[in-house]
């Protein structure tokens, strides 16, 4: 594929996302704390989330070694990290969640399936077949410091606010509950916001279409479902904190 056809279907990728940001503005995905039963048959929560972010893991190994070109030494910082990344959310984090008997309608699964197959395949294809960019000099170029310093940020903010929302659980606890520490002080879903700012980073240092196109739909998905948990938090705990924000600390 030549680069200007994989940047023409990128940007249609990117187009598609943002329909489907505007749909999820009133469309609240139903599982979690939003799961209902009107969706159809369900699966085990641990199960499904293994089974949604696999996929990205998998295709993206696949079409990065066995893409067109052979990918540039620079290039493998980048596989590493996105390896990183998904073999903690996919194989790791599942099983530190306590969400026993928690259930997701399959039609979730199958549908963030589809995402992480084309952005794990975007990803890993253009880090084969258009890394020659990436020479030693790119070490030392601002975007590669200033992608990874966000990156390493969202990355802490990320895991932060997932380990404070496992807390909440200790002890067999069961239900939710309002978390106070933290970002939490601040804003409803800081672990949304430290992945929206991981993968702005990924972009930046990547200075990639394919990693602009993650960092993109990762905030049209993530926006809504936080302003989603930030509604049901206020109707659900009448001493839910007034001035906290849904994402962004005093702003969204």
């Amino acid at each position: 594929m030549s680069y200007e056809n994989f940047k023409l279907f990128t940007w249609s990728w990117i187009l598609l996302g943002l329909a489907i940001f505007l749909v999820l503005l009133f469309v609240t995905a139903p599982y979690g704390r939003h799961t209902r039963k009107d969706w159809g048959p369900t699966i085990p929560n641990r199960i499904g989330w293994f089974v949604m972010e696999f996929p990205s893991l998998l295709v993206f190994i696949l079409c990065f070694l066995f893409g067109p070109n052979e990918p540039y030494p620079i290039a493998w910082i980048f596989f590493a990290i996105y390896v990183f990344h998904y073999t903690n959310r996919s194989i790791v984090y599942p099983w530190r969640t306590r969400t026993s008997g928690k259930e997701m309608p399959i039609v979730i699964a199958l549908t963030a399936i589809a995402f992480n197959l084309v952005n794990g395949c975007l990803n890993g294809y253009y880090f084969s077949a258009f890394s020659r960019e990436y020479t030693l000099e790119w070490l030392v170029d601002a975007r590669f410091i200033i992608g990874i310093i966000v990156f390493g940020s969202g990355v802490f903010i990320n895991w932060w606010s997932d380990q404070l929302l496992l807390d909440l659980r200790k002890g067999g606890r069961r239900g939710y509950f309002i978390p106070r520490k933290g970002l939490f002080k601040w804003v409803s879903c800081p672990n949304f916001l430290g992945e929206i700012i991981e993968w702005t980073g990924f972009a930046i240092m990547t200075w990639s279409p394919a990693a602009l196109a993650f960092a993109l739909w990762t905030f049209f998905n993530l926006a809504p479902r936080a302003l989603a948990h930030h509604r049901w938090y206020r109707s659900t705990f009448d001493d839910y904190p007034k001035k906290r924000k849904a994402l962004v600390p005093f702003v969204l």
